[in-house]
């Protein structure tokens, strides 16, 4: 993520500028370690019940709308009516020593690796709060400093649509923004980057509050925003797998940007200025 470089002069082509604050910086690599447990925990979690459900109930005999399985020869993963071959990826794969094992997801994605409900639960719980507790405190930080108002919310004229598809177009054609330009967020990724820290982090804590019996006593309102417990654990799901769908693109975008220079500023805060184009 950027943030707007704050400089006395203006900065030209090739010149090392300020481009992260210290807060974001440490969020952004503690909240990668605790992201990658608490998604690893959260699979070894799954894979005791790989069936998901909408309303109150779930149970083997109720129709899911997602399941995770094996039959004598393959993995499937079923969604609502159509059923996919998933073998060695989703439920069927080969654990690392050389075994076969009927889990929704491989051993090499899960955390403990071999299948350990207690010990996942105790990982996930743990690094849950610590998820919960960063998260506050740099979104309490971000609004003290104005990070999110001066970098994160759009202007007016950048959520004209046209704007929008010309950032798209820049984006597909992989024409990325240069000179005084790459020290802004486009309009794509505010919109990304707002999407994770009001939609998908906050929709993640809260269904994982619903989820619990102790949380539902202190705030039964929780089983009533969602719809039930099952379909709490289905948000959940999809929440988790909309930051997975993030990190990818993020990971794609740093690649094409320039990794070192994008990986440098996310450690030291340091940003060197790409030239114009001819």
């Amino acid at each position: 993520m950027t943030d707007e470089a704050q400089q006395s002069g203006t900065p030209g082509p090739g010149d090392l500028v300020r481009r992260h604050r210290l807060s974001t910086r440490l969020w952004h690599w503690v909240n990668a370690g605790v992201m990658v447990i608490l998604l690893g925990s959260g699979l070894t979690i799954f894979n005791a019940h790989p069936r998901l459900y909408w309303g109150q109930y779930g149970a083997d005999p109720d129709p899911a709308w997602l399941q995770i399985g094996a039959t004598e020869t393959d993995g499937v993963l079923i969604l609502g009516e159509r059923q996919f071959v998933t073998t060695g990826v989703l439920g069927k794969s080969t654990r690392a020593d050389g075994k076969e094992a009927n889990l929704a997801f491989p051993s090499w994605a899960t955390i403990p690796t071999n299948y350990n409900l207690g010990l996942a639960r105790r990982w996930h719980l743990t690094f849950a709060w610590a998820f919960a507790g960063i998260t506050v405190l740099y979104g309490l930080w971000s609004l003290v400093n104005r990070h999110f108002w001066h970098d994160l919310v759009p202007e007016r004229g950048e959520l004209a649509p046209g704007h929008i598809l010309r950032d798209i177009a820049d984006h597909a054609r992989l024409r990325f923004p240069r000179g005084l330009a790459a020290l802004r967020y486009n309009i794509l990724q505010k919109g990304a980057y707002l999407s994770v820290l009001v939609i998908l982090i906050p929709g993640m804590i809260l269904t994982g509050m619903t989820m619990s019996p102790g949380f539902d006593a202190m705030f039964p309102w929780l089983l009533d925003l969602f719809g039930g417990r099952q379909t709490a654990r289905s948000l959940h799901f999809l929440f988790a797998f909309g930051l997975v769908l993030f990190f990818l693109i993020h990971m794609a975008m740093v690649l094409l940007a320039g990794p070192f220079n994008e990986v440098r500023s996310m450690i030291t805060g340091k940003f060197r200025l790409p030239r114009e184009r001819s």
